[in-house]
């Protein structure tokens, strides 16, 4: 899983074109990677291993990494402050678990240095593994980027970016 899971980011952050200072959401079924209903498999190994090497991609590139946290928590993320502080986020009061939130927002807010949790977010890409819906979280216009790899261990892949919205009629002029 950990080849693959590099080979992803690679291919991801290679057509995402994100700039410092830009969000990315991931959302992540640890249950589903391992091939179990969402929500009934929480695991802290795999979170151990998707985490650091996202988060190192994450910091070298100087983005804003947003976990989000299941429904039992209301898809609530997990966020730095600095990204809570430049966007204007509001906190909210709720702390991740294993069966409220998931292994991959409870090692994200181990992890993160000063993590803040959030109801809502803008996100300009996103990382879904395992169907966790991270859609209301990604600004309006998303583009899915297509890999090779559909799958982490047992659960289905997707991604996206975003772009602004294409505004005016017929007349308007785009930039490519």
């Amino acid at each position: 899983m950990g080849d693959i899971w590099y080979k992803v980011l690679d291919e991801f952050f290679a057509q995402a074109n994100l700039r410092p200072g830009q969000i990315l959401v991931l959302g992540c079924s640890t249950s589903e990677v391992l091939g179990k209903h969402i929500g009934k498999g929480s695991s802290t190994e795999v979170a151990e291993i998707l985490l650091p090497p996202l988060l190192k991609c994450v910091r070298e590139r100087g983005l804003y990494l947003a976990v989000q946290g299941c429904e039992h928590i209301n898809r609530a993320l997990v966020v730095e402050e600095e990204c809570v502080e430049r966007y204007g986020l509001e906190p909210v009061t709720v702390l991740p678990g294993l069966k409220a939130g998931g292994a991959m927002s409870v090692k994200a807010y181990q992890s993160f240095s000063s993590p803040v949790m959030v109801e809502s977010i803008k996100g300009h890409a996103g990382i879904d593994i395992g169907d966790t819906f991270i859609g209301m979280h990604l600004r309006p216009v998303a583009v899915p980027i297509r890999l090779n790899v559909k799958e982490i261990g047992e659960a289905h892949l997707t991604m996206a970016r975003t772009r602004p919205r294409l505004i005016g009629g017929p007349r308007a002029i785009y930039p490519e």
